[in-house]
């Protein structure tokens, strides 16, 4: 399984994120290139060789109008508020950011929703915090840019690894207090700790904000668990710097590899029916799978007072499960849904093209304990059978003849 170990010994904002990602791909400054031209208004990303405690990394930060923002820690200030503040100062709705990231930002549309689920899981922690309506939450200016940069490059540097699994360390917060816009604070400033809840953290005796509001959303968003770091062979290592020096290296670690077996924990999402027609039942089943579900299927039950029902299953990853529920609620006539944590054993996977006569055809591996299956993608085959006028198996077996022959 290609794993993702994110070490936060010394917290985690967005652009440390970003910086040890950069690190793990093939070719950084091309990447780099590649998040320049995103078209988020007047941002400008910039790297650099960056030295802590003797380890060499890098630095990453994002420019504003060609400055970098003003800051903490690890330069990222609390730029939320609620109301319209002053008036001589622009203020960003969420629906501001939606249109960027949506409409001006050139996003892949799987991205840009990541994007906005990490925006809206901020958005929420300081809604609670001020006990104002997320409607109300309003981000200056340079500070929402700021964000969006780094949260925009985390979660397409994420696309561009693809892990199969997102492990990340027990995070170090630091302690004392910290200076925002509403004056000072403890650490974990409180929207950073909402966002933490049942997330393993601690203190230690570092002054200082080491894990903001941005760094502790992507965590929560892309981790499939936090814990010790596991059995892998680690392939390549990602040292993302923050600006500040401490006597501890300040850094975020990434460690991108494979684990030995091929298991992870998916989050199966039960409910049963008795009320619903097979065409909403199908409508909700692709609903479910476009929202990124590893499996549905449903099961005929009997339900009380001897009336037929189906069990719905849906299986997906533990990071997705909120979304899951949202849409099973949304598209469904429950009202419970049932979770159970569950391990599965699968096999390394992989995608692979044959050019044919016929045209490309995509053949799927799959290896790992002692097993090896391969297997035309259907669509394929599908699509050789209708245009010759065969059967399925009269299509896959002209593919698999040019390919013995």
């Amino acid at each position: 399984m290609k794993t993702l170990y994110l070490d936060c010994g010394m917290g985690a904002a967005g652009d440390m994120l970003t910086a040890a990602l950069l690190e793990l791909t093939p070719d950084p400054d091309l990447f780099l290139e590649k998040l320049n031209a995103l078209g988020i208004p007047d941002t400008t990303f910039r790297k650099e060789k960056s030295v802590k405690c003797g380890i060499v990394g890098t630095r990453v930060s994002v420019l504003v109008h060609g400055a970098e923002e003003g800051c903490e820690a690890h330069e990222h200030e609390h730029t939320h508020e609620h109301g319209h503040g002053d008036a001589c100062h622009h203020h960003s709705s969420l629906d501001d950011i939606r249109h960027i990231v949506t409409e001006r930002a050139l996003l892949p549309v799987k991205v840009a929703d990541d994007v906005m689920r990490v925006y809206q899981t901020i958005a929420d922690a300081e809604g609670r915090v001020h006990g104002v309506p997320v409607s109300e939450i309003h981000f200056h200016e340079v500070g929402a840019m700021d964000a969006i940069a780094d949260i925009a490059a985390v979660c397409l540097l994420m696309d561009e690894l693809k892990p199969d699994e997102v492990v990340v360390s027990p995070v170090h917060v630091g302690c004392g207090s910290v200076k925002c816009a509403h004056g000072v604070l403890p650490v974990p400033a409180p929207a950073t700790a909402l966002i933490l809840r049942d997330v393993p953290i601690y203190g230690g005796g570092i002054q200082g904000e080491l894990c903001t509001p941005t760094g502790a959303a992507l965590l929560k968003h892309f981790a499939t668990r936090f814990g010790d770091m596991p059995v892998m062979a680690v392939k390549s290592i990602g040292y993302g710097m923050g600006k500040k020096d401490f006597a501890a290296a300040n850094c975020v670690r990434a460690m991108l590899g494979e684990t030995a077996d091929e298991t992870d924990t998916v989050s199966e999402l039960s409910c049963n029916v008795d009320d619903m027609t097979g065409e909403e039942l199908g409508f909700a089943t692709e609903r479910l799978f476009e929202g990124g579900a590893y499996e549905v299927y449903t099961v005929p039950i009997g339900m009380k007072k001897s009336r037929p029902g189906v069990l719905l299953r849906v299986m997906c990853a533990p990071r997705d499960r909120d979304r899951m529920i949202k849409l099973i609620f949304q598209y469904t006539s429950t009202i419970g849904v049932r979770e159970t944590l569950t391990k599965r054993y699968i096999l390394n996977r992989s995608v692979a093209a044959a050019q044919t006569r016929f045209g490309e055809v995509r053949v799927k591996r799959s290896a790992g304990y002692g097993a090896e299956k391969t297997k035309y993608e259907y669509e394929d085959i599908a699509r050789i059978a209708r245009e010759n006028g065969l059967s399925l198996r009269e299509a896959k077996a002209l593919i698999e003849e040019e390919a013995d022959g």
